[in-house]
């Protein structure tokens, strides 16, 4: 007997302005799914210019969950992304719904689909350890003491790595067990879902640079260094907050103190978008199996609507 099909997912990954959420939208237009938000920075309440959030009319016809959950002075992991998103998808599932997970922040996305390795926190003294190991042997040397331990994890390291060989042989040493062991069982992880993997990667690169310019310029004009003013008031936040750390806020941020010029904040936001998109294609490239489409086509929610409809057909 055939094993009964497990429910269906959607995930829909991407850079940023590459279009995602309006595919997301166009699929709640035309089948029965929930959203979930993927984006680290989304999660935030009250920042919304700078993270591209869609506006609350958008937010009360396409409801998106995973958005405004915590405040800026908070912290939001990988782990704790993986356990809402899927209380969430069980929760649309048994709803008889599909879940649809949108966003562009490649690290929650491989949490989810592989877990994460049950790894033990750096320990300071045993690393002074090994640092003086390092430097009275030379990493070479400790690269072959790994090689013992850890054969898999030396052999994709290079013999002068010292910052993963060093962590490689932490692990080892705190655990008893070498570090690929402890990240296959991660990978074991995976959800229980069929997986449809829908990618939207740009065919011109200097296009959705563009877009990238036209979309920071956009929130400059709709308030976004009135947004961190206001932020800095409400919240007790500083540059050392992963809210406060993401693309956007850090440059306005630095320009109200001085620390850049205020000339050079339109420039700074819009390069370090790019350098983010840049990541997140590497990631999505060479990290994921997923079909992938043009972000830059004019037909591209119709082809991600065509591939799902058939997805979920079968």
């Amino acid at each position: 007997m055939n094993s009964p099909r497990l429910p269906p997912a959607i995930l829909i990954m991407g850079p940023t302005a590459s279009g995602k959420t309006a595919v997301a939208m166009a699929l709640a237009d035309r089948f029965p799914v929930e959203l979930i938000s993927v984006d680290s920075a989304q999660v935030f309440r009250d920042m919304d210019i700078g993270t591209a959030k869609p506006d609350r009319a958008t937010l009360a016809r396409y409801p998106h969950r995973l958005i405004d959950i915590i405040s800026p002075e908070e912290s939001y992991s990988a782990a704790r992304f993986r356990a809402d998103a899927l209380v969430a998808m069980d929760e649309i599932t048994k709803a008889s719904k599909v879940p649809v997970l949108v966003g562009g922040t490649m690290l929650y996305f491989r949490a989810l689909l592989h877990g994460l390795a049950d790894l033990p926190q750096a320990d300071a003294a045993l690393r002074a350890k090994i640092d003086a190991e390092a430097a009275a042997e030379g990493w070479p040397a400790m690269h072959a003491k790994l090689a013992l331990l850890d054969p898999t994890t030396a052999a994709r390291l290079h013999t002068t790595d010292s910052q993963r060989l060093q962590r490689a042989l932490e692990i080892c040493r705190l655990t008893g067990r070498p570090m690929s062991e402890l990240l296959a069982e991660s990978e074991k992880q995976k959800p229980p879902y069929d997986l449809l993997s829908i990618g939207l990667l740009p065919s011109d690169r200097a296009v959705l640079h563009d877009r990238i310019a036209r979309r920071f310029d956009e929130m400059l004009l709709a308030g976004l260094d009135d947004e961190v003013r206001l932020l800095r008031q409400k919240y007790d936040l500083s540059l050392n907050l992963p809210s406060m750390r993401c693309v956007g806020y850090r440059q306005t941020w630095e320009a109200q103190d001085g620390t850049i010029p205020r000339q050079e904040l339109r420039d700074r936001g819009i390069f370090a978008t790019r350098q983010l998109a840049k990541r997140q294609i590497t990631w999505l490239t060479n990290s994921f199996e997923a079909e992938t489409f043009d972000c830059l086509n004019p037909m591209l929610t119709e082809q991600v609507a065509e591939h799902t409809a058939r997805f979920l057909a079968t």
